[in-house]
């Protein structure tokens, strides 16, 4: 079996090889980031051309697995040449599955390369916007959490934050940081929107629990903190408001830990630490925080969460991004301005074909980027009926796996190396 799985490697990576030799000729140079729906931009043209002058250029594509297939790909536009890697996965193939990648710990960061070879998979890209700085909050430990909810194996991992506290490029007038994509066990991928419905409920009173493994809480809320967050500080969850990430940290705070269903400790403050399994350390700002002081030691607590979609289903996994694509045509409001690189999702043949697509950064060349009302074209061109923006710029990382069964990236971040990131989604086959 090892022998046989090691030639089908082997041929699969030459002729992956072969592809992306002839898409270096081919652009001249070598190779190495039920829903809500979103308002339709109706005056818009359908985005099949970018412009007039817009030609796109495919490589043949190239079996990487069974149900999975590779492609290279160069868009001409006027400021310069895009240059981009495509994964087209058959979902509907028995030997195919997709899923969440993501570090040991929800408040971590690694490397698209690295998710992809801990979990075998055949390739992958990377996925949600997360928390990448703090300059506006001095002290503050950065965390690196992801901004959307996150569901791994069928595991809600995390929820989303405000709106007002994301990372990336504005959102559209209709998108929200509850937004993702997702692959259900149905074997279809969808644009769904998820939102966390949990409670707190103790002799004191039952109250609304806002927050599961999240870099920020909504003003007033009590969030939950599980072992799956890590050992990262959890004070940033305190710091900022509804609609601004840069305001201050909030001094109105308390910290109560769980253990086995009863209050072991509290305290003023959000801490730092690893969570132990069977734990649960919530955390409340404002009138979250005077709710949560109300507990004492000892005192039972009942804590029930879940991740809750608007269409009928159970997702096996999901990851944040905010639509650009519905029903063929860009969503209304998308930014036509910031140029850089991206990576994006998309949906075709009613969920049964996902697309994962991302740029190349390779300086030079004449080469450039796209805003984002040019990838919702560009996914359309490529032919996907919805697509979402997943992270971009210096997070823009395709890898696949070599001959060898060893990950490889295929494209070049824009940082010159592989940027850590909260998150990805890997692609897995059977062989």
């Amino acid at each position: 079996m090892k022998q046989r799985l090691g030639t089908i490697r082997t041929v699969t990576m030459r002729a992956l090889t072969a592809s992306v030799v002839a898409w270096g000729v081919l652009v001249g140079g070598t190779v190495a980031g039920t829903a809500q729906a979103a308002a339709v931009d109706r005056t818009a043209p359908a985005p099949s051309p970018l412009t007039r002058n817009t030609h796109l250029s495919r490589t043949a594509p190239v079996r990487l697995a069974p149900g999975v297939t590779y492609s290279g790909f160069r868009l001409a536009l006027p400021r310069g040449t895009v240059r981009g890697h495509l994964l087209t996965v058959d979902l509907s193939h028995p030997e195919v599955s997709v899923d969440l990648l993501h570090p040991t710990a929800v408040a971590a960061r690694a490397p698209v390369s690295e998710l992809a070879g801990d979990r075998e998979a055949v390739a992958a890209v990377n996925g949600d916007f997360f928390n990448i700085s703090e300059a506006q909050h001095p002290g503050v430990e950065v965390t690196g959490s992801s901004v959307g909810p996150e569901v791994s194996s069928g595991r809600a991992l995390k929820g989303a934050v405000p709106d007002g506290q994301r990372f990336g490029p504005p959102l559209p007038s209709a998108a929200s940081t509850e937004d993702v994509l997702g692959i259900g066990y149905d074997h279809r991928a969808r644009l769904d929107r998820l939102a966390l419905r949990g409670t707190v409920h103790s002799a004191a009173g039952t109250w609304p629990l806002r927050g599961l493994n999240q870099y920020a809480l909504p003003q007033g809320g009590i969030g939950a903190f599980t072992a799956r967050w890590g050992g990262v500080s959890r004070e940033r969850a305190v710091c900022g408001t509804d609609a601004d990430r840069g305001a201050g940290c909030d001094t109105t705070t308390a910290e109560v830990t769980v253990r086995h269903g009863r209050v072991v400790k509290t305290a003023p403050r959000p801490g730092a630490g690893t969570i132990a399994p069977g734990s649960v350390v919530l955390v409340g700002r404002e009138e979250g925080a005077r709710r949560l002081r109300a507990l004492h030691l000892g005192q039972r607590v009942r804590i029930g969460h879940r991740l809750v979609g608007r269409r009928p289903g159970r997702l096996r996994c999901a990851v944040g991004g905010f639509p650009v694509l519905r029903g063929g045509r860009p969503v209304a409001g998308l930014d036509t301005t910031a140029v850089t690189m991206r990576t994006s999702a998309g949906i075709a043949h009613h969920g049964r074909t996902l697309l994962l697509m991302a740029l190349d950064g390779e300086k030079g060349r004449h080469q450039t980027g796209l805003t984002v009302r040019e990838l919702a074209g560009l996914m359309a061109r490529l032919g996907a009926r919805d697509a979402t923006d997943l992270d971009g710029g210096g997070s823009s990382t395709f890898v696949t796996e070599d001959r060898y069964g060893e990950v490889r990236v295929r494209n070049h971040p824009t940082d010159g190396k592989e940027r850590p990131v909260a998150n990805a989604l890997g692609v897995f086959s059977l062989r």
